[in-house]
């Protein structure tokens, strides 16, 4: 059930961030935080990561369903591995989040913009920094795990 509390957890900061973005600030707003490194910019993408896919609302709800679906089935599968449990409900928060702005507002909204070595990153939101350290916390398990099987063989 803790799994699942994670999940929820992220869907209401993200949610509640989303809200106060939208509530506060003006489209295209931005706010200084950090200067040269961090800032908020109240954003809106009608696509998926890096705003590819603008528009396409249904093949992004059909595969978020997907996903939810097949991160619940996982969830139940490896439920002993608290590992697992907690990056799986990493990116279950995520898609929800992000799934939520869709079928409400029909896009995203963002609002985090970074800055890295000058390079000006895409500007996400919770959700998405949610389902970014989920799947890389699987790649690096899944790299220990197949360490882990050559040292045994």
């Amino acid at each position: 059930m803790w799994k699942y509390l994670i999940a929820i957890g992220i869907i209401v900061l993200d949610q509640w961030t989303k809200w106060l973005v939208v509530k506060y600030m003006e489209y295209g707003e931005n706010i200084t935080l950090i200067d040269g490194f961090l800032s908020l910019t109240s954003h809106r993408n009608r696509g998926a990561a890096f705003g590819i896919l603008q528009g396409q609302m249904i093949f992004f709800y059909i595969i978020t369903i997907f996903v939810i679906g097949a991160v619940i089935y996982y969830m139940r599968q490896y439920k002993h591995s608290r590992f697992v449990s907690v990056t799986l409900a990493l990116i279950l928060g995520g898609a929800i989040g992000n799934f939520i702005d869709r079928a409400l507002r029909g896009e995203v909204v963002d609002f985090v913009n970074t800055f890295i070595f000058s390079y000006d990153f895409p500007i996400f939101n919770v959700a998405d920094a949610s389902l970014v350290v989920g799947v890389i916390l699987i790649f690096i398990g899944t790299i220990f795990e197949s360490k882990q099987a050559k040292g045994e063989n």
